[in-house]
């Protein structure tokens, strides 16, 4: 796996709307845009639209079901989504431990 920040997925992953309709996927193991749109607070068409960005990302596949069409959420894709967020956490954890130790170095240094 790369190390590298992937910019579409984590735009796609940064709107509440999409992180709530992958709760919802994972939970019921899938669902159609209609499905979904009758537990979220938007219209079916906005479903569709967010899904179709979950769908670039490669975080959902499709399958046709009848007129419908079914979105399962991709768990390998999710795994690389919540790898990345934990290197960029563990980054900036290490970053701001540093700002600390930094901070504290002059503080020491003033009242000394």
């Amino acid at each position: 796996m790369s190390d590298t920040v992937d910019d579409e997925l984590w735009s796609a992953v940064g709107d509440p709307t999409r992180r709530r309709m992958l709760d919802l996927l994972l939970t019921d193991g899938g669902g159609t845009a209609t499905t979904l749109s009758e537990r979220l607070p938007v219209t079916r068409q906005a479903v569709a639209k967010h899904l179709g960005v979950l769908h670039r990302v490669g975080l959902v596949h499709v399958t046709p079901s009848g007129r419908e069409r079914l979105y399962e959420v991709d768990e390998a894709q999710l795994a690389r989504a919540v790898a990345q967020l934990s290197s960029v956490g563990a980054s900036w954890d290490a970053r701001l431990h540093r700002i600390k130790r930094i901070a504290e170095a002059i503080q020491r240094s003033q009242e000394g």
